[in-house]
């Protein structure tokens, strides 16, 4: 069973830099299944979920192409804890199949290395039964408060709201396998580490 495909479950808090990881991975041959972006599909205008959307939030939530207004359902769900939990309860089960959609597809493509973009794995119980192996990207709050509010143009206080919801760095740690410490790393040194692990995963 040596040529066994190898599910590598990825995650790490908003800023740690995992998706710039996601992306290296696949440089180095792994099929990346990215739950953000499908996401991101779903609620796209026609996406699956827009019309249970539409009829549990309103049409206010809406954007005129169709689409979900990302921002609005922010706030919403950023001061009302059961609009998330309403939210991730049309969303997730979307995501999980067209991801288990996906990671068939490339297991019957030969493909020797999935690797499972998820956010919320580590929140989302189910998902550690799905991976061989849990990859964790990790930094220190303070950077990660840093890059979002250069990235998005967020307040410290959007993003802390955003990082409360998430696993903590602790909770994140304990259900790792590896670990990459993404703080003060410069892009090559990165790239260097995420290949010493893409040889482990058989890539």
């Amino acid at each position: 069973m040596h040529n066994a495909i190898r599910r590598i479950g990825l995650t790490g808090g908003i800023g740690s830099g995992k998706s710039t990881v996601a992306h290296m991975l696949a440089g180095c041959g792994a099929t990346v299944v990215d739950a953000d972006a499908i996401a991101r599909q779903v609620t796209a205008p026609g996406g699956a979920a827009m019309k249970e959307i539409a009829s549990q939030f309103g049409d206010h939530v809406i954007t005129a192409e169709g689409a979900m207004d990302r921002d609005k359902m922010r706030q919403l769900a950023f001061n009302d804890r059961a609009v998330k939990q309403r939210l991730e309860a049309i969303i997730h089960p979307l995501v999980r199949r067209e991801t288990l959609r996906q990671s068939g597809q490339a297991a019957k493509g030969g493909g020797a290395c999935i690797v499972f973009d998820i956010p919320l794995l580590v929140e989302s119980g189910g998902w550690r039964q799905q991976v061989d192996h849990v990859l964790v990207v990790d930094c220190s709050e303070a950077t990660q408060i840093a890059r979002v509010m250069a990235r998005n143009g967020w307040t410290q206080e959007a993003v802390e709201k955003i990082m409360a919801g998430q696993a903590s760095r602790a909770q994140r740690l304990a259900a790792a396998d590896s670990c990459i410490y993404n703080d003060a790393l410069s892009l090559e040194a990165l790239d260097l580490l995420v290949h010493q692990l893409a040889t482990r995963f058989g890539l």
